[in-house]
């Protein structure tokens, strides 16, 4: 049905198609579907139990007006927003931007929402079917952000199922100075406080920018641990990435979303889940358009998924769509549930057996310095579901020389293992004085002819 009207729709301005949308659904004029369930893609979150890990996420429900059309179409849980303590109207119009060679978005909105006080009232008389987070976010002109966060966080925290912090706008100045250090430590320290004092144990998320450098990744992953912050969203719209996109509407300033994102967002979805060990729950975005896109998200560390612009560009049956395809890779990657698949990236083949350390891909994983192996164990869900998992050593190819017998060789190493070169000062010092069981067959050749060549 989409198919054939879309031509139509696209000629019509992005932000009144949108509207148009919203419209439709208030009055559920989209042709009813049944929604596609299976027990493969079931997944739990915070006590409730949902049919699909997927979402849309915030930007698309603005104002609150059709969360619950949303549940019927499919969804398997719906963030509103951004919402802010006052209504704003948001940056000029125009504002969106198609890029539909490049399968993207670009959007300059700035937050354009009814106020905390009219989305409260709506969410109010009309209670969620399902599970909703509400984001939220400072007005414009606000002098001071802080308070601004506070002040939603004291508006919604009895009516949503959890809050996202929107720390990763491009739309909005300044608004991406929260991932520094300093200011998301502060942010957050009192988000905590605050929830402190209103007995409140609502779940607190924080939506990052995919613009982050690998420090940012570590630094954030520290703060988000600290604070006991049960979510991350990776991640919002990009104001770079321009390069090798198509369409000329790539000129236009604002952050870009839809199909180009997809390999940024998978990449910054892999560092976090590495950095953050399973404390925080990962909710991937960007870029998703197909089943096999969502499971990238899923194997790269996410345990939920939200998407927009696939929408846009695939109309509302892309959930059963995505559902149906889900179901599918599942089945033949021999996941019998997608819980079980988070993360998985690095080692998915290694579900399917127990000869782990005889497998000659065992070997590829060793520390050659320290014997620093693959360790078996479990990864606890939230639910406390328990899944078998392996983790890898962090290792990398590495350039050692012995002086002694003037030769250089290449070596996989883990960190652990540079580490315990330096503090005895020199490769050969290292090789001489540790036991020969924990180095690889040519370090323990290469040990004998430094004794030998010492004695």
């Amino acid at each position: 049905m989409f198919s054939k009207i879309r031509s139509l729709i696209f000629k019509l301005d992005p932000e009144l198609a949108h509207s148009l949308a919203i419209k439709a659904l208030k009055i559920n004029s989209f042709p009813k579907k049944k929604i596609l369930k299976n027990d493969s893609i079931k997944t739990s979150i915070f006590g409730k139990e949902l049919f699909n890990p997927i979402g849309i996420a915030a930007g698309f429900d603005k104002d609150a007006e059709v969360y619950n059309p949303l549940f019927k179409l499919g969804f398997g849980f719906v963030e509103v927003g951004t919402v802010t303590p006052k209504n704003q109207y948001g940056n000029e119009k125009p504002r969106v931007f198609r890029l539909e060679e490049d399968k993207a978005l670009i959007n300059r909105l700035g937050f354009n929402n009814a106020g905390a006080e009219k989305v409260y009232s709506r969410i109010s008389l009309d209670l969620p079917k399902g599970l909703l987070g509400i984001n939220i976010g400072p007005n414009k002109n606000s002098k001071n952000r802080l308070e601004d966060y506070l002040t939603c966080l004291r508006k919604f925290y009895k009516i949503a199922d959890y809050l996202t912090i929107n720390i990763s706008s491009p739309n909005t100045d300044n608004l991406r100075d929260f991932h520094n250090e300093k200011e998301l430590d502060e942010l957050l320290k009192s988000i905590v406080s605050e929830k402190n004092n209103l007995n409140t144990k609502v779940p607190i998320a924080v939506k990052v920018s995919p613009d982050v450098d690998d420090k940012n990744v570590e630094k954030i992953s520290e703060i988000l641990i600290k604070h006991n912050i049960e979510l991350i969203i990776v991640s919002n719209t990009t104001d770079r990435n321009r390069e090798n996109l198509v369409n000329i509407n790539k000129l236009e300033k604002g952050g870009l979303s839809g199909k180009p994102l997809k390999k940024i967002s998978n990449l910054l979805i892999n560092k976090f889940y590495k950095n953050l060990n399973n404390k925080v729950i990962i909710i991937g975005a960007g870029g998703i358009d197909s089943g096999q896109s969502a499971f990238e998200k899923i194997i790269n560390g996410a345990s939920l998924i939200q998407l927009y612009t696939g929408m846009v560009y695939q109309g509302p049956n892309i959930v059963n769509k995505i559902s149906g395809e889900l179901i599918d890779i599942l089945k033949n990657k021999g996941f019998q549930n997608i819980s079980k698949a988070v993360g998985t990236k690095n080692w998915t083949w290694l579900e399917s057996t127990e000869s782990l350390y005889n497998h000659k891909f065992f070997m590829s994983k060793k520390c050659e310095l320290t014997g620093k192996i693959p360790l078996k164990g479990h990864k606890v869900s939230h639910a406390n579901n328990k899944t078998k998992r392996r983790f890898l050593p962090n290792l990398k190819k590495v350039k050692f020389k012995s002086e002694i017998l003037n030769k250089s060789m290449k070596l996989t190493v883990s960190n652990s293992g540079v580490r315990s070169v330096d503090k005895k000062g020199s490769f050969d010092q290292f090789i001489k004085t540790t036991k020969a069981k924990n180095l690889s067959l040519r370090l323990k050749k290469l040990k004998k002819s430094l004794l030998s060549k010492s004695a």
